[in-house]
C-alpha cells in the first residue's frame, strides 16, 4: 500500500537527535514541512534542518523546553506562524535518569521525570490537538506519542520511574485515541525497544545497545530510522483507520 505524500506540517519535539531527528528527515523525504524542536543544542537542530531540506522537505528549528508550559505553547504558535495549519504532531521529547534501584531514588528525580515525560507530553499534545480538532476549526490530523518497551517490562533495578512515566504515555494514547477520533484527530503510540541512540549515555550506560543486542530475538539493536518509519506511517493517510493503537518496534523483545 502506498503512503499519501501530500504536503503536511508536522511538529516533532526533541528532534535534534536520535529518533526525533530520524523522523524529521523521514518526513522531509515525503516533502513535508517540519518544525524541529530542541531544548539546548541549536547546532544539532540546525543540522537536522539542513538534512530535512536535503531530503526534499522544509524545516525550522524552534527552541523550547517541553517541561515548561509557556515555552511549549510558544513552540506551537511559532510553528503555525511559519508553516500554517498543523497536520501532525510527534511527542518525542523525553528524559531518562541514571540507572539505579528504586530505593535509592528521590522525589526531585521523579518530579523532573514526570514533568517532562508526562506533564510536558500532555501539555504539548493538548496544544496540538486543540489546533487540529474539527470542533475548534481545525482540519483533523494525527498525533504519535513516543512510549517505550519499558512501559510493559518495568525496567527493574534500572529506572522504574522512567518505565512508569512511559506507562502513563500508553494509557494516554489509548484514552485520547478514542476520545479525539470523532474530532478528526487520531492518537497512537510507538514503543521503541533497544535502539542505537544517545539516551543510553544519559542513563549512564552508553554501550547498552551493543551489550543487549545478542540477547534480543532479532539479534541486533534497532536504528532510529526504523522507528521513524513506524512513526511516519502513523502520521500518514495510510493509517487513516488506526487510532488508540500501541505499536511495538522492539525486534521481538
Amino acid at each position: 500500500m502506498s503512503r499519501c505524500v501530500a504536503s503536511k506540517h508536522i511538529v516533532i519535539t526533541g528532534a535534534s537527535q536520535g529518533i526525533g531527528a530520524a523522523t524529521a528527515v523521514a518526513c522531509g523525504a515525503l516533502g513535508w514541512r517540519v518544525v524541529v524542536n530542541f531544548a539546548r543544542d541549536r547546532a544539532a537542530a540546525d543540522a537536522v534542518v539542513r538534512a530535512v531540506a536535503a531530503a526534499g522537505g522544509e524545516a525550522l528549528a524552534v527552541q523550547a523546553d517541553i517541561g515548561d508550559e509557556a515555552q511549549t505553547r510558544a513552540l506551537f504558535a511559532q510553528a503555525e506562524q511559519a508553516f500554517g495549519a498543523l497536520d501532525g504532531f510527534v511527542a518525542n521529547a523525553g528524559i531518562v535518569a541514571p540507572v539505579g534501584p528504586f530505593l535509592a531514588m528521590d522525589a526531585a528525580r521523579w518530579r523532573r521525570m514526570f514533568d517532562v515525560n508526562v506533564v510536558g507530553l500532555m501539555t504539548s499534545t493538548q496544544e496540538a490537538a486543540r489546533r487540529m480538532a474539527r470542533s475548534r476549526g481545525g482540519a483533523g490530523g494525527s498525533i504519535v506519542l513516543l512510549s517505550s518497551a519499558a512501559a510493559r517490562l518495568g525496567s527493574p533495578n534500572m529506572y522504574v520511574d522512567y518505565a512508569a512515566s512511559k506507562g502513563a504515555v500508553d494509557t494516554l494514547a489509548l484514552g485520547l485515541g478514542r476520545e479525539l477520533c470523532a474530532d478528526g484527530v487520531r492518537v497512537n503510540a510507538v514503543r521503541p525497544g533497544i535502539i542505537e541512540t544517545d539516551i543510553h549515555a544519559d542513563s549512564g550506560e552508553p554501550n547498552r545497545a551493543a551489550q543487549m543486542a545478542p540477547g534480543l530475538p532479532i539479534k541486533r539493536a534497532g536504528r532510529p530510522q526504523e522507528v521513524a518509519e513506524a512513526i511516519v506511517f502513523l502520521l500518514s493517510d495510510a493509517a487513516s483507520y488506526v487510532t488508540a493503537a500501541i505499536l511495538d518496534v522492539t525486534g521481538g523483545r
